[in-house]
């Protein structure tokens, strides 16, 4: 349990009184998969099906290791609820929603090169396992595969969005890269990174569920306005955990972020409120990279003496309150309920 977390929780949906951990395990991810279990399980049959290759058995060996490690599958999830929410009764949200998963899986395998990351999922990562080259080009086929799906549902539309939100994608890593461990980073370009990195692919991931299913304009204009901002909260609350997290429950090692120099926004909250002694620490650890022990815990002391974390996590909750507010505008739907609640989720995280 991090630092923040109580022991009694209110459920939100109908009041009662539980512990955070009763709320976490049964509620909301838990329910929501449950209610989609069968599209999920024909997301994960096209997965299998499409990850595959004659030619080079080291692609499926490399994705499977990564697909199979778990992960929540969030974001196809929330393709296969705004579809089955809006009535549909097809079957190309299953090929969206593997599409999506697709692209995220590539982008992970990508980002574990460009990070030198030795851990995912609480797994070693594929880069660490093989190497390099193999993650980068297992990364490029999956994105290859999501491609050959999207175009297989026939709709102009849904291939705009997902082109657009893959091109994003990559665009907000290049900005990492070219802001990566420099503390003149601000909070409005970490926004755009954050933006661009995850809430694009949740946007999309919702808008196209409601395109699929005949959604009308304006909700479909909802709908990114919920993926945005849940991917934005979901963010900054994985930031944060990041450092105050419990490693069983997060699957990584805290502070990960720190030791790959990484400016997160508890950090460049810190930062700007650094006397000249922290701002030194933080130039040696962040932007020199000359870490040693004892320096996580220092950096942890220096997020919380000047109310950093704090200050975080209610921004998240103000972007959780902004994707709750986009659920308003569609049908009233015991699946709206469960993505309501996966909303709330992500921030209960951090009480």
């Amino acid at each position: 349990m991090n630092k923040w977390q109580t022991q009694l929780f209110v459920d939100p949906s109908d009041g009662r009184v539980m512990s955070l951990d009763t709320y976490v395990s049964a509620k909301p991810y838990h329910l929501l998969a449950e209610a989609l279990q069968d599209d999920l399980a024909a997301m994960d049959r096209l997965i299998q099906e499409r990850m595959q290759s004659r030619n080079a058995p080291l692609i499926p060996e490399i994705a499977a290791h990564l697909v199979e490690a778990g992960g929540k599958r969030v974001r196809p999830m929330l393709t296969l609820a705004v579809a089955r929410l809006f009535g549909y009764r097809g079957e190309d949200h299953h090929r969206l929603a593997a599409t999506v998963e697709f692209i995220h899986t590539a982008t992970l395998l990508h980002d574990d090169v460009v990070d030198e990351s030795r851990q995912r999922r609480g797994r070693p990562s594929a880069n660490l396992l093989w190497d390099n080259k193999s993650s980068v080009l297992v990364g490029d086929y999956l994105f290859a595969r999501s491609f050959q799906l999207m175009v297989e549902t026939g709709s102009l539309p849904v291939l705009g969005v997902l082109s657009q939100a893959a091109a994003i994608l990559a665009e907000s890593e290049v900005l990492q890269l070219s802001a990566a461990a420099s503390l003149k980073t601000s909070e409005e370009m970490h926004l755009s990174i954050l933006r661009g990195k995850t809430a694009a692919l949740f946007a999309a991931a919702a808008e196209v569920g409601g395109i699929v299913a005949g959604a009308s304009e304006r909700q479909v204009e909802a709908l990114r306005e919920f993926g945005d901002a849940f991917g934005i909260a979901f963010q900054i609350a994985d930031d944060l955990l990041d450092y105050f997290g419990d490693a069983d429950a997060t699957g990584k090692e805290p502070g990960n972020d720190f030791r790959e120099r990484k400016l997160t926004l508890p950090v460049i909250k810190a930062v700007a409120n650094a006397s000249a002694e922290e701002r030194a620490f933080w130039q040696r650890t962040i932007e020199r990279g000359e870490q040693k022990d004892g320096d996580l815990e220092r950096a942890l002391e220096l997020i919380d003496r000047h109310g950093a974390a704090a200050a975080a996590r209610e921004q998240a909750l103000e972007w959780s309150a902004r994707a709750k507010g986009a659920l308003e505008l569609l049908p009233d739907h015991e699946l709206r309920d469960m993505l309501h609640d996966l909303t709330e989720y992500v921030v209960v995280r951090l009480v």
